[in-house]
């Protein structure tokens, strides 16, 4: 069998060695950063530059990219640790740190493990904070707390190339012992408000009830005072009117007595009302009551008209 060999023009073959490294160098040469991220770049191991999003170029084999930093605002959680407050309780505190890098430079360079670096940190200013509190005031100053932890990292991490953007507690354990104390102590200021809110309660309601007696008299007393005004107005009114009526009626019967026939009327008026005089006084009484002299009429009704002569005026 025959064995035929190709022969390759060794021009050809060099031409696509350089091809290739070629290739190989645009590829090496040309680096696309991704939006909200930096990388460093250094040359024969001495920083040269930070790459911007977009498209950059670099010198293959000699620049090298060294650190790739995310500028994304980054949650970090902080592991739980036991603080001691001032008056000497245990707490099991943790919570999450937000920080961005600013300065990716300060970031590569400034320490060797920046988020290992701000969680020390927070941890060690979060003992520190809530070692300059009571345990009730840890639990109503958070943002206190938070606060000072911020202002704390934030001024160390400036060195590093970060900003601390804000710090919160998730939570605040204290002991079991600590924590049956604290619900007794609320169940008990509870009750003390329960209590106070029903003698407040019941302090109103007799002042409620004060006060409606004291309404409730003065209208009454009122209303009996304007009764007893009408009352006299009344019988005023009535006075007045009655009286008004029998002069009327006086003069009435003066004018009649000087009319022709008048005496006669008034004799017969007399006599009329001397019997109904009598007639009632024997319905009215057990009594019976008679005159003296029943047959001298004449003789009463002739003293009552002579009465009536000498009031009526002479025309």
């Amino acid at each position: 069998m025959d064995i035929s060999f190709i022969s390759i023009n060794p021009t050809i073959i060099v031409t696509l060695f350089f091809i290739f490294l070629a290739v190989i160098y645009a590829i090496q040469a040309v680096k696309v950063v991704p939006q909200q991220n930096a990388w460093v770049v250094e040359r024969f191991g001495k920083f040269k530059a930070v790459l911007n999003p977009g498209l950059n170029f670099i010198i293959p084999f000699i620049d090298k990219i060294a650190y790739k930093h995310s500028l994304k605002e980054i949650p970090l959680d902080t592991p739980s640790q036991v603080c001691i407050t001032k008056d000497n309780t245990q707490l099991s505190v943790d919570g999450v740190l937000y920080f961005q890098v600013t300065d990716p430079q300060r970031a590569s360079y400034g320490t060797s493990n920046y988020v290992l670096a701000i969680t020390q940190l927070a941890q060690t200013t979060l003992r520190s904070v809530i070692g300059r509190m009571e345990l009730d005031k840890t639990f109503e100053e958070r943002d206190s707390i938070n606060n000072n932890v911020v202002s704390a990292i934030d001024e160390a991490a400036l060195n590093w190339g970060v900003k601390v953007l804000r710090y919160e507690i998730k939570d605040l354990t204290p002991p079991q012992v600590i924590l049956q104390a604290m619900q007794q102590q609320i169940t008990a200021e509870r009750e003390k408000r329960a209590l106070i809110a029903e003698s407040e309660g019941r302090k109103q309601e007799q002042i409620n009830l004060a006060t409606g007696a004291k309404a409730a008299a003065i209208a009454q007393s009122e209303g009996e005072k304007q009764a007893e005004i009408n009352k006299a107005e009344g019988q005023a009114t009535a006075t007045i009117t009655l009286a008004n009526a029998t002069a009327t009626a006086i003069s009435n019967i003066a004018r009649a007595a000087n009319e022709s026939g008048g005496m006669t009327a008034i004799n017969m008026q007399i006599a009329q009302k001397y019997v109904e005089a009598f007639e009632s006084l024997a319905k009215t009484n057990n009594t019976l009551i008679i005159p003296s002299n029943l047959g001298d009429m004449s003789s009463l009704i002739s003293s009552a008209m002579q009465i009536v002569k000498s009031q009526t005026p002479k025309s």
